[in-house]
């Protein structure tokens, strides 16, 4: 079913994650022929051939991404365009997105290549705010700029008035995000068959301030009324700050494209959970 595979490998990897790289293709390159990876890659091999980024994008029919889930984030926001299906092979530590084990590598790869796989589709989060246009799998986060100093906002849903408050920032993360950063900011975890945005304010001064969980398919407006600087922040999946000025507006949609991520027959979210979270550590290992 895929006969060009492409790789990429978190950046500034290990010798331990060059080591399990080397593993890996000499497994992958018993079932596949054509296997590539981009120019500037830092995997070095007789296995592989590198293409420049153009010729990458339009060559692979399957990404396989060998990392955390930062790097699978990474690869979602530069290939989401191209419609190439990612497999995440967890070299990293909590591995949500990533949920393949090295050690698990060859038996997933002849399943996939004999079509047995489920594909689910993950959606993006896109903002737009002075001429800027960025998207995001996790979440975009708006915050004040200044450490612990409140910002003054206003979020509008379908143009219609939510509330104005203060808070350190507010978070709009997707199902996918909700186990990452919103998590640790008091969100709720969603789970990524549903479509919808979970907002978050962060550290509000108002003790009534929770989440809200909405549609997706909603239009969010927020506001920047005034705060501690000049300027607040806006990022999205945890990647560099942009600067976004007080009494202008940032706009939130459903990006319309989607990311396709394979996972092995038997994938199991709340087996995810319980591993990656600590639910119930006495249950799978149970012995009567």
């Amino acid at each position: 079913m895929f006969k060009n595979i492409g790789i990429i490998l978190k950046e500034s990897p290990s010798a331990i994650d060059v080591s399990a790289m080397d593993t890996l293709l000499g497994v992958l390159s018993k079932y596949v022929e054509n296997i590539f990876a981009e120019s500037d890659s830092s995997i070095q091999s007789p296995i592989l051939q590198h293409l420049p980024e153009e010729q990458f994008r339009n060559m692979v029919d399957l990404l396989i991404v060998c990392g955390g889930d930062g790097t699978l984030l990474g690869a979602a926001r530069k290939f989401v365009e191209q419609d190439i299906p990612l497999l995440g092979i967890n070299l990293g530590t909590l591995g949500f997105l990533t949920d393949v084990n090295a050690d698990d590598f060859e038996s997933v790869v002849q399943d996939i290549l004999k079509g047995q796989f489920s594909t689910e589709e993950r959606s993006l989060v896109q903002a737009d705010f002075g001429g800027h246009q960025i998207f995001g799998l996790n979440e975009v986060l708006i915050h004040s700029g200044s450490y612990a100093q409140l910002m003054r906002y206003r979020l509008l849903i379908d143009n219609k008035t939510v509330y104005e408050q203060r808070s350190d920032g507010l978070i709009v993360a997707t199902p996918t995000g909700s186990t990452a950063y919103a998590l640790s900011a008091g969100g709720s975890i969603i789970h990524p068959e549903l479509d919808l945005w979970n907002i978050i304010p962060m550290m509000s001064q108002s003790l009534s301030s929770r989440p809200l969980i909405v549609s997706s398919q909603k239009s969010l407006e927020i506001q920047l009324i005034e705060g501690p600087l000049d300027h607040a922040m806006v990022c999205v999946d945890g990647q560099q700050d942009m600067p976004i000025q007080f009494n202008d507006s940032l706009v939130i949609k459903k990006k319309s494209a989607t990311l396709k991520i394979i996972h092995p027959i038997g994938n199991d979210f709340y087996e995810a959970c319980r591993e990656k979270l600590g639910w119930s550590l006495n249950i799978t290992n149970k012995k009567d």
